[in-house]
């Protein structure tokens, strides 16, 4: 019920009140009058509470429907991908050695350019990605160097001089150059998410480390970069996951050349975890 409705009738009761108090007083016509103001703000109130129902009849029809719209819209967004019990995929090997005893990244990159049809070789990829130039020095304990979020980090062709690797922003754009508008960078998402993608036939580049386990603290080491203090390993690698299965989880690995090689699938998840879950795909 709207105010003018509450107004409507507010005002007839004081009319009726006032009508049965002096009727007596007043002719037949002044009698008339009263009744047909009466009636005509009687008939007058019931249109209003007449719309007014229609109203809301009309607005919560709207709301159900746009209630109901809403809901089909959110099921069709949230939508989950099947995950597989088990899933291998066949993308291509490609070795890092000798060419790149550092290049596992680049080396991952071109087997999953490759696996979406990219006619691609890891020597390319090395000399495009992205470098962090900063150089290598070391005062007392402390070591100040580049940042691999930035860049390549030191000699990707050779162990004889410092270096590291390189992390998923750098890759990313480079697969974003082969592959415009197609590369999906989901760092940072479970390991559910990995099985997602390889239920969808998009194997997974991923950082990890060479041991595929969770590696203890003292593995790790305090690096000064421009953009900040980083913990990194000389353990640091990347490989193409290509599957997995109850137990283990399958990737090739550009450092033995090794096709579908396993891992138990806790153990590597862990690793993966503790180097930032880092992963790159295809959006196929």
């Amino acid at each position: 019920m709207t105010t003018d409705t509450i107004i409507l009738l507010s005002l007839i009761g004081v009319l009726f009140l006032l009508f049965l108090s002096i009727k007596n007083k007043l002719s037949k016509l002044m009698k008339g009058v009263f009744l047909s103001i009466f009636l005509c703000l009687l008939t007058v109130t019931g249109l209003l509470l007449y719309v007014n129902e229609t109203e809301e009849l009309v607005y919560a029809k709207q709301f159900t429907t746009n209630q109901t719209t809403r809901k089909a819209s959110i099921t069709e967004k949230e939508e989950v991908v099947e995950i597989k019990e088990s899933v291998l995929l066949d993308a291509p090997i490609i070795n890092q050695l000798p060419e790149l005893p550092r290049g596992c990244e680049v080396t991952s990159l071109a087997m999953l350019l490759q696996y979406a049809g990219i006619d691609v070789d890891k020597m390319t990829l090395a000399e495009e990605v992205e470098k962090d130039t900063t150089p290598y020095s070391k005062n007392g304990n402390q070591i100040y160097y580049g940042n691999p979020n930035d860049g390549f980090i030191g000699d990707m062709y050779s162990l004889n001089g410092p270096g590291l690797g390189v992390y998923h922003t750098p890759i990313a754009e480079l697969a974003e150059v082969y592959l415009p508008g197609s590369i999906v960078d989901f760092t940072g998402s479970d390991f559910e998410e990995i099985k997602k993608q390889l239920s969808n036939n998009n194997p997974v580049w991923v950082i990890t480390n060479s041991k595929f386990k969770k590696l203890s603290d003292d593995q790790f080491r305090t690096w000064n970069t421009p953009s900040g203090e980083i913990q990194i390993t000389y353990s640091e690698h990347s490989v193409l996951i290509t599957g997995y299965d109850q137990d283990y989880v399958y990737f090739n690995d550009p450092l033995t050349g090794e096709k579908n090689k396993k891992a138990p699938i806790a153990d590597f998840e862990e690793s993966w975890v503790q180097m930032g879950s880092q992963a790159i795909t295809i959006n196929s």
